[in-house]
């Protein structure tokens, strides 16, 4: 229920805390464990998920902002309640609720965006982040393949590289509010790009942690950028009488691509190799990078 305005940071605040919990939930649980015992590791992360629990509890439902048009979609609830008043009462309130809850979002959001613009967002959506997932799948084997321990890949993986994640959440919130979401999304995408091109040059180089690093660090950075304006921008997107369906249907959505292309990523390497692999999975960010530039001039049209 944020401004508009406020989106960048909700979204940021959002993913610092995903990612702080990553570390408390995996480095921080294992060093209770090996300091105490076990039972001490699961009894304090059950301990921090009430956190969770409770603040939910405690606080009031947001207060959404109805507009005329949500009123009208509404209104076909109420029309339906009418007309089916003969029915059965389970089968009439399990139909509303159908009409309520999947009807109303869908039409609400093609009839806001129209149906070119709708469609746009939806193409936007899949292609967005899937690069991620077809580069993200074979990231470990190439660590072990280049012949880095267990512990050195924990440490710039697992450690590091979500250290430079929030970095990057840090610098998408400034940018999200000084810039906008539209060049947010398109920084994000293009520094991904760039770090799967480092790591198709690191691939045929000798293997050193500095090397290791720094294709972590500019890759992870890159997913923290994007990330976080992903996220808000599919939050400015929802109309909060929907958000729980809308949201549904972007995040159902934007994985599909990915996961599909993320399947064959063994096959490319064992084809090509891994500096050819990298360099496609930097190809894969060009229909991001297209869109962006897209994306960005319809907002300045809008602006105007």
């Amino acid at each position: 229920a944020a401004a508009l305005d406020l989106q960048g940071g909700m979204a940021a605040a959002y993913q610092m805390g995903y990612r702080i919990a990553l570390i408390v939930a995996g480095a921080g649980a294992l060093t209770i464990a090996s300091h105490a015992s076990w039972h001490a590791s699961y009894l304090t992360m059950a301990a921090f998920m009430l956190v969770g629990i409770v603040t939910v509890l405690i606080v009031s439902e947001p207060q959404s902002i109805i507009s005329r048009e949500t009123l009208m979609q509404e209104q076909r609830v109420v029309d339906f309640l009418e007309r089916s008043a003969h029915w059965p009462r389970p089968v009439q309130q399990a139909s509303a609720w159908l009409i309520g809850a999947i009807v109303c979002p869908f039409v609400d959001f093609f009839s806001r965006n129209g149906l070119r613009s709708a469609l746009f967002i939806l193409l936007f959506v899949s292609l967005y982040r899937m690069h991620e997932y077809a580069m993200g799948v074979m990231a470990n084997p190439f660590y072990l393949d280049m012949g880095y321990s267990l512990d050195q890949i924990a440490a710039m993986s697992k450690v590091f590289g979500v250290i430079m994640t929030m970095v990057g959440v840090v610098i998408a919130g400034v940018m999200v509010a000084s810039q906008g979401i539209p060049r947010t999304l398109f920084m994000g995408v293009v520094t991904i790009c760039a770090g799967n091109l480092f790591f198709s040059w690191f691939a045929s180089q000798a293997p050193t942690l500095l090397a290791l690093g720094t294709a972590i660090g500019i890759d992870n950075i890159g997913i923290g950028i994007a990330g976080t304006a992903f996220v808000a921008y599919l939050s400015s997107l929802t109309n909060s009488a929907y958000t729980a369906t809308q949201y549904a249907l972007f995040g159902s959505l934007f994985p599909l691509p990915g996961k599909i292309i993320a399947g064959f990523s063994g096959a490319v390497v064992d084809a090509v190799g891994y500096p050819l692999f990298f360099i496609y999975t930097a190809s894969l960010t060009l229909p991001a990078i297209l869109l962006c530039l897209q994306l960005m001039r319809r907002h300045r049209a809008m602006s105007e």
